[in-house]
């Protein structure tokens, strides 16, 4: 069987940040005002007090202190909390292509490949812009490359689900080199006025070149041994909003994400163990093996219980590098920002993990050693 590896990789990262203290602190002006603004039906108990949020609660809870956005105008106002922006016209490039054109170029160069050698782009994230045309067959178009592309979603599995299928496509004949995107635009998706929720998200892109071995030329490749990839249906992370809501009745929903962070922690995990376990042992890595874990990036506490379930003890910081602190939850991208951020000093012949999972439930893991 064809050995595949990934060659390169790159990251776009938003100049907009938002710390823990500003998003508490516009949080908590709204819950003043709310409260205020029904004093009485709070007294008469027919509508709940809220209660503050704080950068205490939001780092035990998650280990988040900051993240990054596309868009910071609006978030921090505390009668519109949201995202503004103007929508974009149809001659220019969403954001999310623009975010995946960037992050894109450097995988490239890392790789050392052009546009002429792409033959497949896929461009998988938690959620899209537009159903059709694809953003990958617009993104194909600004970087001049030729032959296919597709969009996926798979939640926050969606980058390894995706690389996945690059490998398929390589040892399949149908695709030479793949670009993987992984453009997450996921400040919108946030209730800025849910104290369990408003600190979660943060907006990256991430992109890797997929290659089979015998074309590689990059000095930093990973070959990818193993793959296993499991889904198992939950209502515990959702986001209904679809292209029929504005039919329905009695009112169209909102496009924010909501969890139930607790079953998620509780059933998910034992899932993902699972899966990564299975697939060490196919691959007959044994976990002090292991030079890195680069996992999903949603909630610090999940990294940590992972990691030790993998690895028998708690890992070492740098075995399991967090970025979360400063990029908070991006979906998808996450693990590939570790990933990105944290493969350089790693000696031919190393193995390690690259596994998210999410909503669904869904989880992919990739069995890496360094070539």
């Amino acid at each position: 069987m064809k050995n595949v590896v990934i060659s390169g990789s790159g990251l776009f990262t938003p100049e907009e940040t938002i710390s823990n203290e500003e998003l508490v602190a516009s949080y908590n002006q709204y819950v003043d005002n709310f409260n205020a603004e029904h004093a009485d039906a709070i007294a008469a108990g027919t509508v709940d007090k809220l209660e503050h949020s704080s950068c205490e609660f939001i780092e035990k809870a998650s280990g988040i202190k900051s993240r990054h956005v596309l868009y910071k105008k609006g978030i921090l106002d505390p009668a519109i909390m949201r995202p503004v922006f103007e929508r974009r016209s149809e001659e220019q490039m969403p954001e999310m292509v623009e975010m995946a054109l960037s992050a894109a170029r450097e995988a490239m160069t890392q790789a050392g490949k052009t546009a002429a050698d792409i033959d497949l782009i896929i461009c998988a994230a938690s959620n899209m812009q537009r159903p059709y045309p694809a953003l990958s067959i617009e993104l194909q178009q600004q970087l001049g490359a030729h032959g296919y592309a597709f969009d996926m979603n798979v939640a926050c599995s969606s980058a390894t689900f995706a690389i996945s299928n690059a490998v398929n496509a390589i040892r399949g004949g149908t695709a030479r080199v793949v670009l993987v995107v992984n453009p997450e635009f996921a400040s919108p998706q946030v209730n800025y006025r849910s104290r369990d929720s408003h600190f979660i998200f943060g907006d990256v892109c991430t992109a890797t070149i997929i290659e089979a071995e015998d074309t590689c030329s990059s000095d930093n490749a990973w070959r990818i041994n193993g793959m296993r990839l499991k889904t198992e249906f939950s209502n515990n992370i959702r986001c209904d909003v679809g292209y029929a809501e504005h039919c329905l009745i009695p009112d169209p929903l909102v496009p924010f994400f909501k969890q139930q962070g607790r079953k998620v922690f509780k059933e998910l995990l034992p899932i993902v163990a699972d899966v990564i376990l299975t697939e060490m042992a196919v691959q007959q890595v044994a976990p002090e093996q292991l030079k890195r874990l680069w996992l999903h990036q949603a909630n610090i506490n999940m990294n940590i219980f992972a990691a030790k379930k993998i690895l028998g003890r708690d890992p070492l910081p740098e075995e399991a590098p967090l970025v979360l602190d400063s990029y908070a939850n991006t979906a998808s991208a996450g693990s590939v920002i570790a990933f990105h951020k944290y493969k350089q000093g790693l000696q031919s012949g190393d193995h390690a993990i690259l596994c998210s999972f999410g909503a669904g439930y869904s989880v992919g893991c990739l069995v890496l050693q360094k070539c």
